[in-house]
């Protein structure tokens, strides 16, 4: 479980957003949404410790991360896969070796180890056959894919998409959908969604956290979403041109 307590955040003088106070249960996918700017990127990298806080506290399976020395930190992120939303692969390395460096970094397994594990992953995202392949060489969604491969090659208990349907058509982001459903599923991932994309939200998640004009502006299940008379949520998901 991660428990999000009063969290306050500011560059400058620039308020992000403060008193931000939000609990994700094991197992549920969350979709963080809001507008362009809003500070959704900037709360998933305070989960994990890459940033840290003005004010204000996050519990990771009981643990505050902020408290944490270097080697408790370093235990900590193993707990988390991310996919960023460029996909930030290493273009000057395979897709093979692009999935591997985590476990080359995090772990001390034998060749055969890796190779098993980054074949598995890369099976698991349906690119097992890419595997020798540069990163150059691909589609933005099979870019996207490895990002995942890499993400999910530790076997996190938690997973965190950084907008995974950004600059992708509609029938590969469809696709990413539901590989984010799958792994939620098959792996008892707890899942967390940044993204502006209602089409997603309704594909993927449980529930939603609506960060706006400075603040965690409205929280609950994607059920309570679609009857809520709440105003800004509402020009939120108007704007998104989906309706619901």
């Amino acid at each position: 479980m991660i428990e999000i307590r009063n969290l306050t955040k500011s560059f400058g003088r620039a308020t992000v957003w403060k008193d931000v106070t939000l609990n994700i249960h094991r197992g549920e996918t969350l979709a963080i949404i809001g507008r362009s700017g809003c500070g959704k990127s900037v709360l998933i990298k305070h989960i994990n410790a890459l940033l840290k806080p003005d004010s204000g506290e996050i519990y990771v399976d009981g643990e505050n991360v902020f408290g944490m020395d270097y080697v408790g930190l370093r235990k900590m992120r193993q707990k988390f896969g991310i996919l960023f939303q460029g996909a930030a692969l290493f273009d000057s390395i395979s897709t093979f070796e692009n999935v591997a460096f985590p476990l080359r970094y995090f772990t001390e397994q034998s060749e055969e180890e890796i190779r098993k594990n980054v074949l598995e992953a890369l099976e698991m995202v349906k690119l097992q056959n890419v595997a020798e392949k540069s990163t150059a060489e691909l589609s933005g969604g099979m870019r996207k894919r490895v990002g995942l491969a890499r993400a999910i090659v530790l076997k996190p208990q938690y997973l965190m998409y950084d907008e995974p349907t950004s600059g992708l058509d509609p029938q590969t982001s469809d696709e990413i959908n539901e590989l984010i459903t799958m792994l939620a599923e098959t792996m008892e991932i707890t899942t967390i969604v940044v993204t502006h994309d209602m089409h997603s939200v309704l594909r993927i998640a449980d529930s939603v956290a609506f960060l706006h004009d400075q603040c965690l502006h409205w929280s609950g299940s994607v059920e309570e979403m679609k009857t809520s008379n709440d105003e800004a949520l509402l020009s939120f998901i108007k704007a998104s041109e989906y309706q619901i």
